[in-house]
């Protein structure tokens, strides 16, 4: 675009703002005018707010969608970065800059612009620009001088494409390379789409790294706790692993919550989050009875039951889950230590010991303070625990079978001398 088209860029942007029609220009760039101008932004007195302060922009750097995406451009259009007066910005979804590069001259007179990390570059924003339009048209766009809405970015040639999830087609970012006008290149706009490209296959190459990677971490965990039909869900709601593969769709369409629910097909089923942020495990409930049930009394360890499977626990997680049902309120690791090693007992050895746990309980075990929830056992059938010190004790056979004998946890003898008490003596 040479200079008269750019004066007659000028002058139809003078006369689009003195409320005429913008003659000679782009439909999409004038279209993109109209939006910005019925947000109320006005092109020589406002500025692209700064909404992010360094430690978002770092978490989102780190944590982001686009995590993955930063390298592959620098090692595409990192050149281009380095030549005087060019920038390379790469942003979320929303608009939002998150990394910003260019020669310390360049990014100086970006900085007058707001053209710095964590500033909105949306249209609504900051009207028509590379990033903003590229992201609205959902195609690879450039904009050239005075096709900028904003009078501080008219010297500028802004070349923008945006980068879509692999697997859905959602918009999770946006890559822009901003120089001077005059330096603008005809190669520009096919070089930052297929740049964009490259971010999307370098995207779908993580998440198939990541899939396997969940896959070794959790997926005999899961189909051995299920005995039945499972799967593994990502915390995005993809389905990265069903048993059988067409018991349950490819994508999770509801909010992943833990606990028992039902399909919109009314088959119930159970969620349990595997890590703080995902996955999770979905399993089919073939029982209306959501409720897992221990059996200890007489036995030498528990047997636990969870939706018609029944597993055999260790002594020590036998303990471990008879202490918890008995405190409904909960438990600090440092109290469980204490009931089950004595005063030596180390709080470490006990979180170690409720991870292992965890695999077969699942939402179950509820942490800070640990404890128990939707499981019975059947000690507390004899009888409902006081309120008072929260004592276990029988009403009808005080010569019952005993709570775990061959245990020597101090919590677990004087649970078992309770069972075995008289409630008058109490």
């Amino acid at each position: 675009m040479d200079d008269v088209d750019q004066k007659q860029l000028m002058e139809a942007r003078g006369d689009m703002f003195a409320g005429g029609r913008a003659r000679r220009v782009r439909s999409d760039v004038r279209a993109s005018w109209d939006r910005a101008q019925r947000v109320g932004l006005h092109p020589d007195r406002h500025l692209p707010q700064v909404v992010m302060g360094d430690d978002e922009v770092r978490h989102r750097q780190v944590t982001g969608h686009l995590a993955a995406v930063w390298p592959v451009m620098m090692s595409v259009l990192g050149g281009a970065a380095a030549e005087p007066g060019h920038l390379l910005f790469v942003g979320d979804a929303d608009g939002h800059l998150l990394w910003v590069r260019g020669d310390s001259a360049a990014c100086r007179a970006a900085e007058r612009a707001h053209l710095v990390a964590g500033a909105g570059w949306s249209e609504v924003a900051a009207g028509t620009n590379g990033v903003g339009t590229a992201l609205a048209l959902r195609k690879p766009f450039q904009v050239h001088g005075a096709e900028h809405y904003l009078s501080v970015a008219v010297d500028y040639t802004c070349t923008a494409a945006p980068i879509r999830d692999p697997a859905t087609g959602a918009l999770v970012g946006v890559v822009d390379v901003t120089c001077p006008r005059r330096r603008t290149r005809s190669l520009a706009l096919p070089l930052v789409a297929a740049a964009a490209r490259l971010a999307e296959a370098s995207l779908a190459e993580h998440r198939r790294r990541r899939d396997s990677e969940i896959r070794a971490r959790y997926l005999d965990r899961v189909l051995r706790r299920c005995g039945g039909r499972a799967a593994l869900v990502t915390a995005d709601g993809r389905v990265v692993h069903a048993e059988p593969a067409d018991w349950i769709t490819s994508s999770w369409s509801q909010e992943l919550s833990e606990g028992a629910t039902t399909l919109p097909d009314g088959r119930r089923i159970i969620v349990e989050r595997l890590a703080p942020n995902g996955p999770f495990a979905v399993y089919s409930s073939q029982h209306d009875d959501t409720l897992a049930r221990v059996t200890v009394l007489g036995r030498k360890s528990a047997s636990i039951t969870i939706d018609g499977v029944s597993r055999q626990l260790s002594l020590r997680h036998s303990e471990i889950v008879v202490l918890l049902l008995a405190h409904p309120d909960g438990l600090t690791a440092e109290e469980l230590a204490r009931e089950i090693y004595g005063a030596t007992g180390k709080p470490g050895t006990i979180r170690a010991e409720l991870t292992r746990l965890r695999a077969l309980l699942g939402y179950r075990l509820v942490a800070n303070p640990y404890r128990l929830i939707a499981t019975t056992a059947d000690f507390l059938d004899l009888e409902h625990i006081p309120t008072a010190e929260r004592s276990i004790h029988s009403s009808s056979d005080p010569e019952g079978p005993p709570l775990l004998p061959n245990s020597r946890a101090r919590g677990i003898m004087r649970l078992r001398n309770r069972l075995l008490r008289p409630a008058t003596t109490l």
